[in-house]
């Protein structure tokens, strides 16, 4: 499935901006319901002549692609990116999502963004003049001053290189298949998609390289490759009288490893160096959309917080009518509607919902606080709301963001209490309520639904076997007794061990040092 150039595309990349019109020109054009690209070209200056002035966003260039519902559909199934490397699982995605587009089964969004620069965003060709500007608003200024900004997006990905890097993945893969065979391809990348949520570095910053210097490492890797086993070489004469440096013994094993992707590409000891570059290109795409998993919510947030601000702005400057301002009503209320927990539609909090109310009650807060506010806040009062909400979206993750900003109004407002389930007993209890008690227990509860290293078992490389039957073992720590599903830890075991090619070991370990063996593969 390839990814093309769409038949609409429009590229808005301006040097300067451009002389604002009448507010009644912008008024008149805007109140048709059916767009033109110059309705596209006004939104988009307005939008980010507010954004700039008004609300000091940081953006990167816009491209804006406007695709059909079947354009959009490729798009979510390559994960978002404009191309990516062949795999069974992307067509499969998108056979998927297609069939239930067409039953009704499900809807598609707007638009929607890639962290790049410059920075695109697919927009719906249906999507009516109101849509359409507020999906710039949204997308083209929020998303893209959350991506540019927000300290997750700086430290673990370079948007100046993603997609020439996928373009590089692609043809390096296609490359493979030809010469190795899809069959075998598609091995290694189903090996190491299923532990791609295990390929990431958490707490260090990794070096980011160029495609271009990406290229000749690899070559560079063939050519050592070459010099190091070609038996040719010691047909040299004196090769082997050669004084020859020792080199010191590296341990392999300072301390665990966490990131499996990246221990099997560097000690993986009889991995072929095509399979390994290929480990690599599914760890480097793990580490791109690390960033994304971890701030959902004040992504979301901050982007309609933004798409509203923007909206209303331009409304009270008479930019826009009060036709326009019905329909805009419209589609923010339903992008933050929040189904009450007893409905049948109810699915969790919405992220768009939960977001949007907190950067509205730091704004609240800055402005007019309670005394209240002045108790659980009180580094906020006074202060510049503008400012502090942008300090908020470049400092924090989904987690940190509600356990500063969660205000007990919040809760109040979104109705929040905490359930506790006891494992001995038959009844759910209501635990925290509407209390100063309650309150702070609901923030860290909610703080740590948000946390998404809760949700993945922890499991490290503890021992790697060098000099003898080289096999590696796995060490999964318990938390609060919880064990591994054994069926699931053999499959990714086996996966683990398509890769390692050697004995692969996964052992628990609970809090107290007590082990027990899960799984292994490998073994005679």
């Amino acid at each position: 499935m390839k990814f093309g150039l769409f038949s609409k595309n429009y590229f808005l990349k301006r040097k300067k901006m451009l002389k604002l019109k009448s507010k009644e020109y912008y008024k008149n054009l805007f109140d048709k319901s059916e767009w033109t690209f110059e309705t596209l070209e006004a939104a988009d200056h307005l939008c980010e002549v507010i954004a700039k002035e008004e609300l000091n966003i940081d953006i990167y260039t816009n491209q804006y692609e406007v695709v059909t519902s079947e354009q959009l559909i490729d798009a979510m199934s390559l994960i978002g990116l404009p191309i990516s490397y062949p795999h069974w699982s992307f067509g499969k995605n998108f056979s998927q999502q297609k069939t239930a587009y067409k039953q009704g089964q499900m809807g598609l969004s707007y638009e929607m963004i890639i962290n790049s620069n410059p920075c695109i965003s697919y927009n719906m060709e249906d999507n009516t003049t109101c849509l359409m500007l507020l999906v710039i608003a949204h997308a083209g200024m929020g998303h893209n001053h959350f991506f540019k900004n927000n300290y997750m997006f700086k430290q673990w990905t370079n948007a100046d290189t993603i997609v020439d890097y996928m373009k590089f993945a692609r043809d390096y893969i296609i490359k493979c298949e030809e010469i190795y065979g899809p069959e075998e391809v598609e091995d290694i990348l189903d090996a190491c998609h299923a532990i791609q949520d295990y390929g990431v570095d958490k707490y260090k910053k990794p070096n980011s390289l160029s495609p271009e210097k990406e290229k000749q490492r690899f070559l560079d890797a063939l050519e050592f490759e070459r010099k190091d086993y070609d038996p040719l070489w010691e047909t040299i004469p004196n090769y082997k009288n050669k004084k020859i440096k020792k080199r010191k013994k590296k341990k392999i094993l300072n301390q665990p490893e966490e990131n499996l992707l990246y221990f099997i590409e560097k000690h993986s000891p009889s991995l072929p160096t095509w399979k390994r570059e290929i480990v690599r290109i599914c760890r480097k795409v793990s580490q791109y959309f690390y960033p994304q998993a971890q701030t959902k919510m004040i992504n979301e947030g901050f982007a309609t917080f933004t798409h509203y601000y923007i909206v209303n702005s331009l409304y009270d400057k008479g930019y826009l009518s009060d036709g326009f301002m019905l329909e805009f009503i419209k589609h923010h209320t339903g992008v933050i509607t929040q189904q009450p927990y007893n409905s049948k539609y109810y699915s969790g909090i919405n992220p768009y919902t939960m977001g949007f109310n907190i950067f509205m009650d730091i704004k609240r807060i800055c402005e007019n606080p309670t005394e209240e506010d002045k108790q659980w806040f009180p580094e906020l009062i006074g202060k510049d709301w503008k400012k502090e909400i942008i300090h908020a979206a470049s400092n924090y993750r989904d987690d940190s963001f509600i356990a500063q900003y969660l205000s007990p109004k919040v809760i109040r407002d979104m109705r929040l209490f905490e359930v506790t389930d006891q494992e001995n007993s038959s009844k759910l209890e209501i635990s925290s309520i509407h209390d100063e008690v309650g309150y702070k227990s609901i923030i860290e509860t909610l703080s740590k639904q948000y946390n998404r290293e809760r949700y993945l078992p922890d499991i490290q490389v503890t021992d790697f076997d060098k000099k003898g039957d080289r096999s590696m073992v796995l060490t999964h720590n318990k938390r609060k007794g919880i064990r591994l599903d054994e069926e699931e830890a053999d499959e990714v075991v086996y996966n683990i061990w398509q890769l390692w090619n050697y004995p692969v070991f996964l052992i628990s370990e609970d809090e107290e040092g007590n082990v027990d063996e899960i799984s292994h593969c490998g073994m005679m």
